[in-house]
């Protein structure tokens, strides 16, 4: 064989064992200057796994409003709707295949955010839109009433995926959730192909749930409840889910993997006392997660004449 050859040769080789480059991912959600929680803890996730991440802001706090007051600061609607339009513009776009937001600021925020997500999938007919209606927890609603609204009227509508807590969901569905049956007939209220319900009822005792309810019926993984969890893990969970996806990943396998990655990462931080997900130092959680936790599938119940 020439030397020409032989360079060709191993030239093809290079290209065809040579990682496929990921997609890129848009996440839209709040930044806080210190700690482990939304647009932090999102692009830190897809980032370790691979994605290039657009981001944009809805608002800055420099840490996460339970561990203190501080600042809220916004862009004004007419600035931050020019970013929208400058993102939606870009031939970069193109290759934004997903697209996750989490916390917004005002009504106006939402609208814009509805125009990103048309913009990428007419881009991509294949892009998914993961909607974390973050609204609340159990002591209430911690939004003003009419974002609230606006999510479940125009966001839930374009999502391929919500992720809303059990209090969320109770909220945006109007229905009970203190069963597992009943989380499951709320979320098929929702609209949306697949949403995960967190912090889900569980039937093993001390243990939550985060339960997949989809296209192909329902499915609950489970893990031992850590006491004391840090704040930002829906965060985590929902962009490290998306990541899996994206990846190829079975929406089985995708949660699996994101519900096993977040309840080591909780307790690994836990263990040694810190308020925040200790992600940067036990990143080969997010990859390999070692934790265990139960699959299950749901029986449910038919659906009324």
């Amino acid at each position: 064989m020439s030397l020409e050859r032989f360079v060709k040769k191993v030239e093809h080789k290079i290209r065809d064992n040579a990682p496929k480059e990921k997609p890129s991912v848009l996440v839209i959600s709040s930044q806080v200057v210190s700690g482990c929680v939304g647009m932090r803890s999102m692009v830190f996730a897809l980032e370790r796994m691979g994605f290039n991440v657009w981001m944009l802001p809805t608002i800055l706090l420099p840490w996460h409003p339970g561990q203190g007051r501080g600042e809220r600061i916004s862009a004004n609607d007419e600035a931050f709707k020019h970013i929208v339009e400058q993102i939606c513009a870009s031939d970069g776009l193109s290759n934004v295949k997903g697209v996750l937001s989490g916390y917004m600021a005002n009504v106006a925020q939402i609208s814009d955010v509805v125009k990103i997500v048309e913009a990428v999938k007419s881009r991509n007919k294949d892009a998914v839109y993961l909607c974390d209606p973050v609204i609340g927890d159990k002591g209430g609603l911690y939004v003003a009433e009419p974002i609230a609204e606006a999510i479940r009227d125009q966001l839930l509508p374009l999502a391929d995926v919500s992720t809303p807590n059990r209090f969320e969901l109770a909220w945006l569905s109007g229905f009970g959730t203190d069963m597992e049956n009943e989380a499951v007939a709320a979320a098929r209220t929702l609209g949306v192909e697949r949403t995960i319900v967190t912090s889900s009822p569980a039937i093993r005792r001390n243990s939550i749930s985060n339960l997949l309810v989809g296209p192909r019926g329902s499915l609950a993984i489970e893990h031992a409840e850590v006491q004391g969890a840090p704040h930002g893990t829906g965060d985590l969970l929902s962009a490290l889910y998306l990541a899996r996806c994206l990846s190829g990943q079975s929406d089985e396998d995708a949660l699996k993997k994101a519900t096993a990655s977040t309840f080591e990462l909780v307790a690994r931080s836990v263990k040694v006392g810190s308020d925040d997900l200790l992600y940067a130092e036990h990143q080969d959680s997010l990859i390999q997660p070692m934790a265990l936790v139960n699959t299950r599938r749901v029986v449910e119940a038919p659906e009324r004449a």
